[in-house]
């Protein structure tokens, strides 16, 4: 790869023709009786809680980024801030303080200062000593100043970083990941495959750490979840608590796998919190044991206790208010099996939704027209639940135009799935922006026609794509 010298910043950083568009769920929301507002309420408090976690699956540095944009912003408006940052000895210029803004948007956007899309770092698009004025001139630093320091001295270098490790997610030295330590290659992740399918551990909400010690091998495979110990942690209902057993050391061909949990303990804690409180407000029993089994999960670990939630999810059709936490994306992992946090909670959009629900209905008759033989898809459809929803809240590293749920092949298999296209996510992306090599009579048809023709486009995908396709190992 190339040195440093040889980069192309302009790859690395955020453009200045971003587009940052408002997220319109207003009339959703104020469409809800108060309990179901309170249902979304607690939810999003408990997407949001849990998307803490996005920051330490990205990098090292995200954590710390994020409190101090936390603390700057807190301390002061926007205006306030860029008034102090331009009076200040050796401060950035406008248009400096404007690429702060772009690059802390990038971030908030994304949930660390990789893009959630392509996985590439992006730095700030101003000197850093101009960003660091910005710091010790604002009312943050003002009130707490050693605080921000502290803050500013464990970040300022890596926030600019674009060694050749860094500047991409991945295994080694190809990259940087947090789901492994950085002496784990592609070999180790194959090789603890093994290890955990005979122990029948899931992936999903595991990371992987690897210690070497006159040359024996130990594996450190950490489970999320609250409980931080063997101890048992029975649910509320009796559930049993499945994973304690496995917490401990193991041998396995040679090289000891010590098994622990309490991964995100403390922010998983939050979460807890307020599926607890979502209880209280659910319309109907699915939804209840949906939240019962997704606390049971995050408390012990339990992947299983998950899938279990998600087949009450899926049988709660057509709800109100639709929600879903928990590991489910694999994308940002090299190995592309421990997954990333996410949460969101979402209204029906009537009118959008009978839409699809007719989708639905043609694609038994759809299906065969498709250009490949009956063996690439799913043994046996099963109609899935197509919604259009107005999002409220989307606790991850980037918001989709459209999800296929959950990602459990078993469970899809056996109990269906959800199709979800996020109709106020499209109408956000969809503006009248200038396309270039369009004619202006083309770009006014473009215009017109995107939206609807981006409508179709989710919806094929996620029907006729995940919903019906076989997943070929």
């Amino acid at each position: 790869m190339a040195s440093t010298n040889d980069l192309d910043y302009s790859q690395y950083i955020i453009s200045r023709e971003i587009d940052i568009n408002i997220l319109d769920c207003a009339t959703a929301f104020a469409g809800l009786t108060e309990k179901e507002k309170l249902y979304a309420h607690y939810l999003c408090r408990a997407s949001w809680e849990g998307a803490h976690i996005c920051l330490l699956q990205t990098s090292p540095e995200s954590p710390g980024i994020f409190l101090l944009l936390q603390q700057l912003f807190h301390a002061e408006s926007v205006e306030e801030l860029k008034e102090r940052a331009l009076l200040s000895d050796n401060g950035p210029s406008k248009e400096e303080f404007e690429n702060f803004l772009i690059y802390a948007a990038a971030f908030y956007g994304n949930l660390g200062n990789y893009k959630s899309f392509g996985d590439t770092k992006f730095v700030p698009d101003l000197p850093k000593e101009k960003l660091q004025s910005i710091v010790f001139s604002s009312k943050a630093y003002e009130t707490s100043s050693k605080r921000l320091e502290q803050l500013w001295n464990d970040c300022g270098d890596t926030m600019y970083s674009l060694t050749s490790k860094t500047q991409q997610l991945g295994f080694g030295e190809q990259g940087l990941s947090t789901y492994y330590s950085s002496n784990c290659v592609k070999a180790d992740a194959e090789f603890v495959k093994g290890f955990m399918k005979e122990k029948e551990i899931e992936t999903y909400n595991t990371r992987l750490f690897k210690e070497e010690n006159d040359g024996h091998v130990t594996y450190i495979l950490r489970l999320a979840s609250v409980a931080t110990t063997a101890e048992p942690c029975p649910g509320a209902s009796g559930e049993q608590d499945t994973v304690a057993s496995l917490v401990g050391s193991h041998e396995f061909n040679g090289c000891t796998f010590k098994v622990e949990r309490g991964d995100y303990s403390g922010i998983l804690k939050n979460v807890v919190e307020n599926l607890d409180k979502a209880k209280e407000f659910t319309a109907n029993d699915n939804e209840l044991s949906m939240l019962k089994n997704y606390i049971h999960s995050f408390n012990t670990g339990s992947v299983q206790a998950h899938k279990d939630g998600s087949k009450f999810w899926i049988r709660d059709k057509g709800p109100i208010v639709e929600t879903y936490i928990g590991f489910i994306e694999t994308y940002r992992d090299p190995f592309g099996v421990r997954a990333e946090y996410e949460g969101f909670v979402s209204v029906v959009n009537k009118e959008m939704s009978a839409k699809f629900t007719s989708l639905v209905s043609s694609a038994e008759q759809l299906l065969p027209e498709l250009p490949w033989p009956p063996a690439y898809e799913k043994d046996k459809f099963l109609r899935p639940d197509f919604t259009s929803l107005d999002v409220l809240g989307f606790g991850s590293s980037g918001i989709p135009v459209g999800i296929n749920i959950p990602n459990y092949d078993d469970i899809r298999q056996e109990e269906g799935f959800k199709n979800v296209s996020l109709g106020n996510v499209l109408a956000a992306r969809s503006v009248d922006k200038k396309v270039t090599f369009l004619s202006d009579e083309d770009q006014e048809l473009f215009t017109k026609l995107k939206a609807p023709a981006f409508e179709v486009q989710v919806g094929l995908h996620e029907l006729l794509g995940h919903g019906s396709g076989k997943t070929l190992c």
